[in-house]
């Protein structure tokens, strides 16, 4: 009798056990199918990087740009354009620099069209972004020819001419390029540089020298900045739900 006991507690240890893994099993299974309430909270309340762009030292002497090729550029201008190109803000901090976020999850919307203006034989803004995949739309406002030249490497390179008062021209890029100048074949002071990025986490300082790139998933990245004189720097920072993570910038 003793006997018979000990061999049915052996099988009820055994039964429970069996049971306890197959437990296991579907558990791991609806967790793998349904994210944690953490994660999808996570997904749902993104976060934020911000910072400043500053410069550090003597900014360098900007050249005038001569525009007498073309009267028609000339003449919309009452006083000299400087060159664009090192141009540092009155509070010390940097405009035009791009600033981007490699290496993020997911599958990513393409944003709406893009523009880049040609006012005045200049380009503005004189650095952009799009994603890849995201149509660019290229405007004239002057009543002069333009031709707008993308001196691709990555991509393939582009070049179209503009007539007077001609729609926009519509162009995509096909894979990610940092960064693509652009000119102007008839214009050679025309200038200007585009970031072609993997996803839509990128964004370009102003005359304050600030950015904020929103929307981040949770996570460690590394953001880079790019300049068109004074080089290119980068960052690791660490992305918290709901929270804003600050990168800054010094450039020299």
């Amino acid at each position: 009798m003793n006997r018979k006991h000990s061999r049915f507690g052996k099988f009820s240890a055994l039964g429970a056990a069996l049971v306890a893994l197959m437990l296991g099993f579907a558990a791991a299974r609806t967790a793998r199918a349904n994210p944690s309430a953490a994660a999808r909270a996570a997904a749902q309340n993104p976060g934020v990087i911000s910072g400043i762009v500053y410069f550090k030292g003597t900014p360098p002497k900007r050249g005038v740009l001569d525009m007498s090729a073309d009267p028609v550029c000339s003449g919309e201008h009452n006083e000299p354009v400087l060159a664009p190109d090192g141009a540092v803000n009155s509070n010390g901090t940097l405009p035009n620099v791009f600033l981007y976020i490699e290496g993020v999850p997911g599958n990513f919307s393409v944003p709406s069209p893009a523009t880049l203006t040609q006012d005045g034989c200049m380009y503005s803004p004189h650095v952009l972004g799009v994603m890849a995949g995201q149509q660019l739309f290229i405007v004239s406002k002057d009543p002069t020819t333009h031709n707008v030249h993308f001196m691709s490497k990555v991509n393939r390179a582009w070049n179209e001419t503009q007539l007077p008062g001609a729609p926009p021209l519509i162009h995509k890029f096909a894979h990610p390029e940092i960064m693509i100048p652009i000119h102007c074949n008839h214009h050679p002071w025309m200038s200007a540089y585009l970031g072609v990025t993997s996803n839509p986490f990128f964004t370009v300082t102003g005359t304050d020298g600030t950015f904020s790139i929103k929307g981040l998933p949770p996570g460690e990245y590394t953001i880079h900045a790019w300049t068109a004189t004074f080089g290119t720097q980068e960052q690791k920072v660490t992305v918290r739900a709901g929270e804003s993570s600050e990168a800054n910038f010094t450039f020299k």
